[in-house]
């Protein structure tokens, strides 16, 4: 009977875990560009794509066996060394990705080396998810984000 109820238990345990697509990281790849080229300036009626802030080569995505999930790392180049919106562009693009992908992923953005007078700084702040969440709980920049994001 104890056997019984551990093996109950155990397959329950691994039931109730959630499934992720598998995808071919060429594809996820191409799917990621896809969603992130559309994504608009915080300041200009433009796309990040149309202004060279992303670009296809600068997404690259990985399998990473050990944690068994792809790493995307994300490369941005934005349009003057000085812009103030950087760091709102990356968190742009971390939010559409989370909102939007469906399958299991790591997900690094980083500045084109060279791109911004701060990039170190910026680097650290979008991928530290506590400031991301913290920035996602002001009302006015959610809101910045979500028009940024929206698809027409």
């Amino acid at each position: 009977m104890f056997l019984s109820l551990f093996q109950r238990k155990s397959e329950t345990t691994v039931a109730s875990k959630p499934s992720y697509p598998e995808i071919d990281c060429e594809k996820l790849r191409n799917i990621i560009y896809g969603f992130i080229r559309t994504i608009k300036d915080p300041e200009k009626p433009n796309t990040l794509e149309e202004l060279k802030v992303v670009y296809e080569n600068g997404v690259q995505v990985r399998k990473s066996v050990a944690e068994n999930l792809n790493v995307v790392r994300i490369e941005f180049n934005p349009t003057v060394p000085h812009c103030s919106l950087a760091t709102l562009i990356g968190l742009c693009i971390r939010i559409k990705l989370e909102q939007t992908v469906p399958y299991k992923f790591k997900l690094d953005i980083f500045i084109k080396k060279g791109g911004h007078a701060s990039e170190n700084e910026i680097n650290k702040q979008i991928n530290d998810k506590e400031r991301i969440a913290a920035a996602m709980e002001n009302p006015n920049l959610k809101k910045v984000v979500e028009q940024c994001i929206q698809e027409d």
